[in-house]
């Protein structure tokens, strides 16, 4: 007769794992990324009909069998591809991140794997392809979304009782990621999103039911790379797409590091986004406000001078339209850039520290002074060792800038502040030498186990 640690299959899965070593791509192959700036992230799929965002399955109880019959509905008569790209073009953004499955299951890609697709429902459309062939006609780098977890699954939710419906879970994960990669061409980003396993750790007890663990964050379900084999994965994936940049929300540290909702301190060290919603929802919810021009741009702005990117998120409707209010805020947003991009893309966060009042960008011998917030009427910072040349006001107006040993002093009446951001260009003698900043990331998601940042 079996024991009881002969039955735990869970446990036995963590302890007898030797993860492969992976290798991060090098700079020369993400400098496209750093040089972007700003992405667009989309969230589209079945629940987009719904109405109530992404979570919709989990977060109203929704009986599964019955949801997965939405597909019979799914026309997405207004999908269309390049229109999306078009607006991302037009918006100023340098490539598109698509959620080719969420973790309700739905694929929006022709999968071999499941029933639960947009081929194999009222579309009978690959839009995945679509999408892949817009990003390219439109100069788009190509990224995917793509979430392990799928909360049809009850191995997700107990993968200790229900181990076959676990390892079944896994399989799909990566059958489906090897036809990701393999079925459509180049790819070139791949944002994981859900590695965790029940929910990151529940249990029940007579008086709460079902709930959350207190300690779920760090609890055995939440960093499972043994449970997803995560390092061999991502080696599999880079024997097909060996040029992918991999985020670090698929067990595996990354070559990248997102910071949800968040923009954090400054980070030279290591590529980085920080994602959003341009209404505050992922999925589509209708009525939800739109983001103030300025606040985007200082969003970006101030993610740029801390050297991270702007993943901005759209949530198209069900029928696969995006909202007018949002699409011209993009383009008001691209309106922006057309003026002032030269400040921002192909640039990097620094020499100086970012602050409250905004930062700076740089590259060779050019610092873009980026002013967002006036706390006090003067702004001083230092950029020491090197001899400026000249000036300017970028953004308009005039001001008032001197130097002493390094120290650099800005001050510009009130009627000649840009409302969103004065910029000021300084031009100096040599290149910007520069050594960067190290961070350090304290995120619930995301870092295998064992993998912690320097």
């Amino acid at each position: 007769m079996k024991t009881i640690e002969e039955m735990k299959s869970f446990p036995a899965a963590r302890k007898n794992y030797r993860p492969e070593k992976v290798e991060k791509l090098s700079e020369e192959q993400m400098k496209w990324f750093r040089d972007a700036k700003f992405g667009m992230f989309i969230h589209w799929g079945v629940y987009s009909m719904l109405g109530k965002g992404e979570w919709v399955l989990m977060n109203e109880h929704l009986d599964v069998r019955k949801y997965e019959t939405l597909k019979d509905d799914f026309l997405a008569e207004n999908f269309d591809a390049e229109q999306w790209a078009k607006n991302a073009k037009a918006a100023g953004m340098k490539y598109m991140v698509l959620t080719t499955r969420h973790h309700d299951g739905f694929c929006l890609f022709d999968s071999k794997c499941s029933d639960f697709t947009a081929m194999k429902g009222a579309a009978h459309r690959d839009f995945v392809k679509e999408y892949v062939e817009a990003c390219r006609k439109e100069g788009m780098k190509v990224g995917f979304y793509y979430s392990p977890l799928d909360w049809r699954f009850p191995g997700y939710f107990m993968p200790d009782l229900y181990w076959e419906s676990a390892e079944a879970l896994k399989k799909q994960c990566h059958d489906q990621l090897m036809e990701l990669m393999s079925n459509y061409g180049k790819i070139d980003l791949l944002w994981f999103d859900g590695e965790w396993l029940a929910l990151g750790g529940m249990d029940w007890n007579g008086e709460r039911g079902w709930y959350r663990k207190d300690d779920w964050q760090t609890s055995e379900y939440m960093r499972v790379n043994y449970f997803w084999e995560s390092e061999k994965l991502i080696n599999e994936i880079r024997q097909l797409q060996p040029d992918i940049m991999i985020n670090n929300r698929g067990g595996w540290e990354g070559d990248f590091h997102v910071r949800e909702r968040r923009i954090d301190g400054m980070r030279t060290d290591k590529p980085w986004d920080s994602n959003d919603c341009i209404a505050d929802s992922w999925g589509y919810i209708p009525g939800r406000p739109v983001l103030p021009l300025r606040q985007l741009i200082q969003n970006l702005v101030s993610i740029a001078v801390r050297d991270g990117n702007y993943l901005l998120n759209i949530g198209p409707d069900g029928t696969g339209k995006m909202d007018e209010e949002q699409v011209e805020r993009l383009r008001q947003a691209g309106e922006w850039l057309s003026k002032y991009g030269e400040t921002l893309y192909g640039l990097r966060g620094g020499p100086v520290i970012a602050d409250r009042w905004g930062g700076t960008t740089y590259r060779d011998n050019i610092v873009y002074v980026h002013i967002l917030e006036w706390e006090k009427d003067q702004i001083t910072f230092e950029i020491p060792g090197n001899t400026m040349e000249k000036w300017e006001v970028i953004s308009g107006g005039k001001a008032e800038l001197t130097e002493e040993n390094g120290t650099f002093s800005i001050s510009v009446p009130i009627p000649e502040r840009d409302s969103i951001d004065t910029i000021l260009k300084l031009t100096f003698a040599e290149p910007i030498v520069w050594e960067g900043c190290k961070g350090r990331e304290n995120d619930v998601y995301g870092l295998a186990d064992g993998l912690k940042e320097e």
